[in-house]
């Protein structure tokens, strides 16, 4: 799973792909290089049964044996679903989807990098040329605690 996305669409393409009923988004602009801790869109059910787009800020609390004491940047990728700490969080009421017309993944060659940054490559994946609306698969919760 990547930790750069883009969402390129209109607010309106992704509310008639999903068909949410509500929209506590507000005004969204194309959204251009999202990373972890950054805000952006989601389509989540809310508390009262109806589909709603909501921006949230992108990672899930850390497995606290993980922090020990130290700041809780988040984690962003939830390869292990079976592991303790995220059963808490696999409900159907912590299910979202995230729109995303494009996403990263860093060169996997060491030494792939950019010669004018210094930066290790990106390459960028997209369903298509035009870059049309898909959605990853997510999960949210309400962050308790200090979020670093």
């Amino acid at each position: 799973m990547c930790n750069l996305y883009n969402v390129t669409t209109s607010q309106e393409a992704i509310r008639q792909w999903t068909r949410a009923l509500r929209d506590i988004l507000g005004n969204l602009e194309p959204s251009i290089d999202i990373y972890p801790n950054m805000p952006g869109p989601v389509v989540r059910n809310a508390s009262h049964g109806e589909r709603e787009i909501a921006c949230l800020l992108w990672g899930m609390p850390t497995p606290p044996e993980r922090v020990k004491g130290k700041a809780d940047y988040g984690t962003t990728n939830i390869r292990n679903p079976q592991y303790g700490h995220w059963q808490q969080f696999v409900g159907v009421e912590h299910r979202c989807v995230v729109p995303v017309t494009s996403f990263a993944e860093p060169s996997p060659t060491a030494g792939d990098k950019d010669p004018e940054t210094g930066i290790q490559r990106n390459y960028w994946f997209a369903l298509s040329e035009d870059r049309p609306l898909f959605f990853f698969a997510g999960l949210w919760t309400r962050w308790e605690g200090v979020r670093k």
